[in-house]
């Protein structure tokens, strides 16, 4: 799937429920989560024809937001794989799924319109400015422009 595939899926979502957090849509599409002590930052399941999705307690606010949008997207693009989100390491992965997961969680949290007013500061301020990782912001960047 390909960048443009993947905003235009971030777009009708965005567009069908009015939101860009990652919770309702997922309330929205009946995926179920749960916050609770898990060995990673966060996971994707596909049991028994539904869709889970479990994160971590210890996660900051915007690590929370960021997990969650990113498995969201695995709910949404990869249904029926099981993925598991490990802090620090799925963000540089190459992995074909990772990396999609990665974009449709740039493309739901960090709007076009974001980028484009605040389009004179370094990834490094932005990173600041929206409290995610400078590696999603720079990718979120390759698929603006």
């Amino acid at each position: 799937m390909d960048n443009k595939q993947i905003k235009r899926i971030v777009s009708y979502y965005y567009k069908k429920f009015n939101t860009r957090n990652p919770f309702e849509i997922a309330d929205h599409l009946g995926i179920l989560y749960q916050i609770g002590n898990i060995g990673c930052s966060g996971c994707y399941m596909f049991l028994k024809n539904h869709r889970y999705i479990f994160l971590n307690q210890n996660l900051s606010e915007y690590e929370t937001r960021l997990v969650m949008a990113h498995e969201l997207g695995h709910a949404i693009m990869h249904r029926k794989e099981n993925c598991y989100f490990i802090r620090n390491k799925t963000l540089l992965l190459n992995s074909k799924i990772e990396i999609e997961a990665n974009i449709f969680a740039s493309e739901l949290l960090i709007p076009d319109d974001i980028i484009r007013e605040n389009r004179d500061l370094t990834t490094q301020q932005l990173s600041r400015l929206l409290g995610y990782e400078q590696a999603l912001i720079e990718l979120r960047l390759k698929s603006y422009i």
